[in-house]
């Protein structure tokens, strides 16, 4: 069982906000005030009603108990997961058992919990109390495979020319033509079943407003979507890894087959990205035992935050098994052991000019990739001109960060907790710097997040 106490601080309940805004939103509920019909099991469930805007109250329930983290359900139109009502719910019972006594569940509540916790002992063999699906057709999958691998070779061959065409009447053709020439080029990819190929066309078309530097830029983004062209079409003849690492890129599935790998993995930072099409979580883990570092990837659709929740500076006993690929860091939750708890180990750092080294060793794996999982030992984030860098306290070298990190509140948070001392921080390393997504000071302390 769950209880108050244990593990739940403020920030604990905050690091699973999606965004700022759910940050800000849920701390204005963890007060009473708004809540009505309060109450907590003692099998690790909360549940309340939140006064709204409308003459209905919300129904917020929470099951604590989960494995891996909180899950959630709310009766309000909110598209971001945990809402601000979970949030505010878990403020006030994390603030004191006196405001969430325990009681009786509603039916309302009663209802959501024991049909989660049902699914949940279904689990994977949980489709043989239903009707069984008939045996997969292999030929027939097969098959399919095929005639998808054609139409993504079709697609490939022309993407290349088009490229070849595209340089041969210049770059400056691209940016005449704006935008639309890289839409029309990219839905032909999506045509072809390659929606690797489309997203990265798609990218492209932005690269021409990026200021000063755009043609060089545009260059290295044609050669790298060149490249990636060619090794799907000539994919029999490279390595077993870097043909998974092709696949990958051009956009096709996988599944997480790699043995699984059970540990203590410290949740060090998670963040999203959303376009018009798709919302994607990261969350970064650090194995304590293993000292690997792994990422996990979830979905939700446009404008609609991915359940996969999990909190900042906790550590999950859980298992993981990895994606296909050289070098891939990619990873998929498999069983959890115990709820996420804290934990006193911290990933080790190395320098700045080290971190650089380690992400050109990973491009000979995976040349189209944008950043490797780095912690950085010693740093000092200092000014530089117009932006900020890390610098290494016991070298002369230093990192800049890139332009999305300067934008972030996060730097304030970093540059706080330094104070013009060294700090450990982990983050992101690619081509256009580096991205600071935790951070702890020198000695024993909690992380900080600055995502």
């Amino acid at each position: 069982m769950t209880q108050q106490g244990v593990g739940w601080t403020a920030d604990r309940v905050l690091a699973l906000a999606p965004d700022p805004a759910s940050r800000k939103a849920g701390s204005e509920l963890g007060v009473p005030g708004p809540w009505s019909e309060t109450g907590r099991s003692g099998e690790g469930t909360v549940w309340g009603l939140c006064r709204g805007s409308g003459s209905t109250p919300y129904r917020t329930v929470v099951d604590i108990a989960d494995a891996s983290g909180p899950a959630y359900t709310c009766s309000c139109p909110s598209r971001t997961f945990p809402c601000k009502h979970a949030l505010g719910l878990l403020l006030l019972w994390a603030g004191g058992e006196e405001a969430l006594p325990r009681a009786e569940e509603p039916e309302w509540a009663g209802q959501w919990i024991a049909a989660r916790r049902g699914r949940a002992e279904d689990g994977p063999a949980g489709g043989a109390r239903g009707a069984a699906p008939g045996p997969a057709d292999p030929e027939a999958a097969r098959r399919r495979a095929v005639r998808r691998a054609e139409r993504i070779a079709a697609g490939a061959a022309e993407l290349e020319q088009r490229l070849a065409d595209l340089l041969r009447g210049g770059l400056a053709s691209a940016e005449q033509s704006g935008y639309a020439l890289w839409e029309e080029t990219a839905a032909r990819m999506v045509d072809a079943q390659a929606q690797g190929l489309a997203t990265r066309v798609r990218e492209l078309g932005a690269l021409p407003d990026t200021g000063p530097g755009r043609p060089v830029r545009l260059l290295e983004e044609c050669a790298l979507l060149h490249l990636l062209a060619r090794g799907w079409l000539h994919r029999e003849e490279l390595p077993e890894g870097l043909a998974a690492t092709v696949r990958s890129r051009i956009g096709l599935s996988a599944a997480a087959d790699g043995p699984p790998v059970r540990d203590h993995w410290l949740v060090l930072a998670q963040y999203d990205t959303a376009d018009s099409r798709l919302t994607t979580r990261r969350i970064w883990l650090y194995g304590t035992d293993s000292g690997r570092t792994a990422v996990l990837l979830s979905y939700g659709a446009a404008g609609r935050s991915p359940e996969l929740a999990l909190p900042v500076g906790l550590a999950l006993d859980a298992e993981v098994s990895a994606y296909p690929g050289a070098g891939q860091v990619r990873v998929a939750l498999r069983e959890h052991f115990a709820p996420p708890g804290p934990t006193a180990a911290r990933p080790p750092g190395t320098t700045t000019g080290r971190a650089v080294a380690r992400y050109g060793e990973a491009l000979r794996d995976d040349p189209w990739l944008d950043s490797v999982p780095v912690t950085l030992d010693r740093v000092i984030p200092v000014p530089d001109g117009e932006g900020w860098q890390l610098a290494d306290a016991d070298e002369d070298a230093a990192l800049p960060l890139t332009t999305a990190a300067r934008s972030r509140p996060g730097l304030w948070r970093l540059v706080a907790l330094s104070g013009g001392a060294p700090v450990r921080v982990f983050g992101e390393c690619g081509h256009q710097g580096f991205t600071p997504l935790a951070a702890w000071p020198e000695g024993p302390g909690e992380t900080v997040p600055l995502c």
